[in-house]
This record gives C-alpha cells, sequence and structure tokens, in this order.
C-alpha cells in the first residue's frame, strides 16, 4: 500500500497540522492515485472479441427474431457465460441492448418514413406492433403514434 512508504513517513514528520500547502498537496497525490490506479487494465482476451462480435451480430441482424441462444452459438459461448461476459463489456444485458437497437431503428423510420407502426415493427424485429408500442413506451417514455407527432 502507498501508506507504507517512507515517502509518506516524512511527509507526515514534516508536516504540523497547520499547513494548509500539505493538505492540498496530500489531497492532489490521493486523487491523481486514484485516478490512475484503474488505468492500466488487463489486455482484451477473448471475451472481448466475443462481446464486440455479438454486438456486430446484433446490429445486422436486429429486424430477425433473435435468440440469446443464437448470438451466444454465434460467439461460441454458453448463454450464461455469454450474459456475464456481455454485461461485464457492455454494461447492460444483450436483451437490453437488443431491445434499444431495435427501439432507436424504430425512432429513425417513425421520423422519416411514412410506415405504419405494423410495418415498422417488422423491420425492427418486434413480434407485434403491441410489442413495440410497450417496449418504446417504456423506453422512450410515449407511445410511438405520439412520437410521431411530436
Amino acid at each position: 500500500m502507498v501508506f507504507d512508504s517512507p515517502d509518506f513517513d516524512l511527509a507526515l514528520a514534516a508536516a504540523d497540522g497547520t499547513n494548509d500547502m500539505y493538505a492540498e498537496s496530500a489531497a492532489t497525490f490521493l486523487a491523481t492515485h486514484l485516478l490512475t490506479r484503474g488505468r492500466h487494465a488487463p489486455p482484451p482476451g477473448p471475451e472481448h472479441a466475443a462481446v464486440r462480435a455479438s454486438v456486430a451480430v446484433m446490429r445486422e441482424r436486429f429486424a430477425e427474431p433473435l435468440t440469446l441462444a443464437d448470438i451466444a452459438a454465434e460467439v461460441h459461448l454458453s448463454v450464461y457465460h455469454f450474459i456475464r461476459v456481455f454485461r461485464a463489456g457492455i454494461g447492460e444485458t444483450p436483451h437490453r441492448f437488443l431491445t434499444r437497437l431495435r427501439i432507436e431503428q424504430a425512432q429513425r423510420l417513425l421520423s422519416t418514413t411514412d410506415l405504419t407502426v405494423g410495418q415498422i415493427a417488422d423491420r425492427c424485429g418486434f413480434a407485434s406492433p403491441g410489442a413495440l408500442s410497450s417496449a418504446f413506451l417504456r423506453q422512450v417514455g410515449v407511445r410511438p403514434s405520439v412520437y410521431r407527432n411530436i
């Protein structure tokens, strides 16, 4: 630990507790130390490649009825390991990530086309217009028809 170093002991001995400059220096040192600790992350391994590959699969095939098993098989991982690795790498579950991609595409289509909500649901990988509407409401806060009129 850093506090066991001789420099730290000398600095403590030199400070009489009344020196504001010492306190400021100590705070700066501590902040710098804490900010640089995580800089040396381990090099990307095969799990990181699997996450990148799974994101590419989701982006390319979001309109298809993808399952976790399909995506995990594409990147050669078990479903449970895939979920853990993906969540660690991306910060959200594969299902949420895929739903977010689909909703973002639905938003683009609602803003730029005159397609019906049913047609947009088909193009974005939702099972029905109702499934799109429910997911859209959860994520965006309004129904697709309201979003289109905004």
